[in-house]
């Protein structure tokens, strides 16, 4: 697939970059000549994913951040200000396993770790992204990863489902305030997406692909990483200049069955 350099001269973070849907958008912002600040956990895997972008021609640098602590939050934006002179672009797309107990019986321990990550999280870096895209004053565009979970509920997955309804809330109100200063915020609601999360929640329920993907997907498949990554570089784009404050359903049809 052919990528136009349609980020050409932006400046993006992209959080849990090190593996999944991070990984994948963070190598398609790089191909459409984005310079590309990643950022995660895990640093073995975060660096050795900047590593292959650099060695595909790419311009990358890599931060550890752990996206519940607001300080490393504000040391990621002003680490990709002081790498590359400013921040245009955002994809807050960091995220912990979803939980696996019903709401009678959910851990409040793996609650509060859950939230920390996939709601507080996103706010963090949404918070800090939005301070220096105003600061700024040229605008922005900020995309928070969200899930088919903050539309409809999943069994067993109360805070998972809790946290990413929050995610579509705040980019809402997110967008309705910095409009003005040509700042868009909008979200991704990826659905069944074929990543090391999803292995690992097929295994932990003993189900496979082959029997729960229609379920899931009107395509009777999962998704690819590449393919949310492709909806966030049309968002992250001035191809999608008149949109903010929406989301993108990049689930095979499933929230509309």
């Amino acid at each position: 697939m052919t990528t136009f350099p349609v980020l050409e001269g932006k400046v993006a973070i992209v959080t849990g970059a090190a593996m999944g849907m991070g990984e994948a958008t963070a190598k398609l912002f790089a191909e459409a000549k984005a310079k590309v600040v990643l950022a995660d956990y895990n640093e073995e895997k975060g660096r050795q994913v900047t590593e292959e972008i650099k060695a595909a021609g790419g311009e990358a640098s890599f931060i550890k951040v752990d996206v519940s602590n607001s300080e490393q939050v504000q040391a990621m934006v002003q680490f990709a200000v002081d790498t590359y002179g400013k921040l245009d672009v955002a994809v807050n797309n960091a995220a912990i396993t979803p939980d696996d107990k019903p709401a009678d019986e959910f851990d409040e321990n793996y609650w509060d770790r859950l939230m920390a990550v996939d709601l507080k999280g996103a706010a963090l870096c949404q918070k800090y992204e939005l301070q220096q895209m105003k600061k700024q004053g040229q605008g922005g565009s900020i995309i928070n990863i969200s899930s088919v979970s903050g539309f409809r509920p999943q069994p067993h997955n109360i805070a998972y489902v809790a946290a990413k309804h929050g995610v579509i809330g705040m980019t809402k109100v997110a967008a309705l305030e910095n409009g003005q200063y040509n700042i868009r915020v909008n979200s991704v609601a990826p659905g069944a997406i074929d990543t090391p999360m999803l292995r690992g929640a097929l295994e932990q329920f003993g189900l496979n692909e082959e029997d729960y993907a229609p379920q899931l997907s009107l395509l009777n498949r999962f998704g690819q990483p590449d393919e949310i990554a492709q909806a966030s570089l049309w968002l992250a784009s001035d191809l999608s200049s008149y949109i903010t404050g929406t989301t993108i359903h990049a689930d095979a049809g499933y929230t509309s069955r």
